[in-house]
């Protein structure tokens, strides 16, 4: 696989993660009982870089779901991993994605906390390939629309390689 050929710098994405954690603080204002969750692996970065610009009370949760199984292609069948540790019925849940491509991943997601009867279930993810969605999803809080290249960095991994990217990048898999 060849170097990462730099789409959204690293300044492009702290200012976008900045101007999102003003509009979550003002959009939560007074609310109580905000839980962020964080979808593992590729939400962690993110998450951690949001949740210290956000001015209101929050707490964290994490959940690990994969719908990719061992391909690189979305399977569309998203299998629960790991659940929250936390009671959410009456909580309003911010599930912070690092990336909706079909739209599954995030549905499913949806449908299981408003399941567990959550005040409010809303959507935040770093980056959307609109162009692939299988799925109408809403998403609350979007960082930046992309095209359908494969990307790596700022959580998001090929084969867990360049995750810790401090910027996202673009890869040739097949390289």
């Amino acid at each position: 696989m060849s170097s990462p050929v730099v789409l959204i710098s690293e300044e492009e994405i702290q200012t976008r993660v900045s101007e999102l954690a003003a509009q979550i603080s003002s959009d939560y204002e007074g609310a109580e009982d905000l839980v962020l969750v964080g979808v593992l692996k590729g939400a962690f970065i993110f998450l951690a870089d949001l949740s210290r610009q956000l001015t209101i009370p929050r707490t964290i949760e994490f959940i690990a779901v994969s719908s990719y199984g061992n391909g690189s292609e979305s399977t569309g069948a998203v299998r629960l991993v790991m659940d929250v540790r936390g009671n959410i019925e009456g909580k309003h849940v911010l599930i912070v994605e690092d990336i909706v491509d079909t739209g599954h991943t995030l549905n499913y997601l949806m449908g299981l906390f408003e399941s567990h009867r959550a005040a409010s279930v809303k959507t935040c993810t770093l980056v959307r390939k609109a162009e692939r969605a299988e799925v109408e999803i809403s998403v609350d809080y979007l960082g930046f629309d992309i095209g359908d290249d494969w990307i790596v960095g700022y959580g998001l991994d090929y084969a867990e390689q360049n995750r810790t990217l401090p910027y996202i990048g673009v890869v040739s898999p097949d390289d």
